[in-house]
């Protein structure tokens, strides 16, 4: 292949320079294989987005334009509707539950908030995120795909917030990066215990978070824990042709650690 490399090839391969300056170890190697990782997941991603467009082609937003970039994490298994795939049985759920009201916390680019939006035509959606950049990805998401009435956009969700839930019946979708612990609290914030909870677990950055929060709504609600799967069977046909190692990356979701995830209803 010849031509300049583009930006994303020229910072990847500045990083593994740096890399490569310090010294042997394992560590360094993860790095390394990390980096590389994430940047053929990037172009295979874009690759996708060249074959079959910028619309989600399967899984339960399957139709989602979805032109946007990841705000964290991968792009491909987004757009391959592959991504977080042990979730879709409960993502139809909540779906089929038509809950009046959804909030996001820890909305990102709006995969989530923007694709319940789509299959939910009677519910408004509270997206909130402590990223400005974030929520503007979203606010753009949520217009490409014709439902920003719908998407309440805001800023960093405080317990004060969850008084929503006393208003109708709502679904909590919570991704917050170890911050769950301290925001998922029915001592600081009662009406928790009227809603049904989707909460993926930062374990690894927060040993014990799973046991915390398990036994805060032990009483209130049924509770299902959710770990991690792949849905080869979703990959594009043009995958045939990759490599093995091309074909996982594709699903991969650029994970450091595992995420499980508590589905929490609470008890009617």
């Amino acid at each position: 292949m010849t031509g300049q490399p583009t930006a994303l090839t020229k910072a990847v391969d500045d990083r593994l320079a740096r890399l490569q300056a310090e010294a042997a170890t394992p560590a360094r190697l993860e790095a390394q294989l990390r980096t590389l990782a994430k940047w053929r997941s990037a172009v295979l991603a874009n690759t996708q987005a060249l074959k079959a467009g910028t619309k989600v082609t399967a899984g339960p937003f399957a139709g989602m334009v979805y032109a946007a970039q990841a705000s964290e994490g991968g792009r491909a298994p987004r757009l391959l509707g592959a991504y977080e795939a042990s979730l879709h049985p409960v993502v139809e759920t909540v779906i089929a539950r038509a809950y009046p009201q959804i909030l996001d916390i820890g909305c990102a680019e709006g995969y989530y908030a923007v694709g319940l939006a789509r299959r939910m035509p009677g519910s408004t959606i509270h997206a909130h995120d402590m990223n400005p950049a974030a929520r503007a990805l979203c606010a753009e998401m949520a217009h490409a795909n014709g439902v920003e009435a719908r998407v309440m956009i805001g800023p960093e969700v405080t317990h004060a917030d969850f008084a929503l839930c006393q208003t109708a019946p709502t679904f909590i979708l919570c991704d917050i990066e170890g911050a769950e612990g301290e925001l998922l609290d029915p001592k600081r914030a009662p009406t928790l215990t009227q809603a049904d909870i989707l909460v993926e677990v930062h374990e690894g950055m927060r040993p014990g978070l799973l046991a915390t929060l398990t036994d805060r709504f032990a009483a209130s609600h049924k509770i299902t824990r959710i770990d991690r799967a792949l849905r080869p069977d979703l990959l594009p046909d043009w995958a045939e042709a990759l490599s093995d190692l091309d074909r996982l990356l594709l699903l991969w979701e650029w994970r450091a650690s595992p995420t499980p995830w508590l589905w929490m209803e609470h008890h009617g």
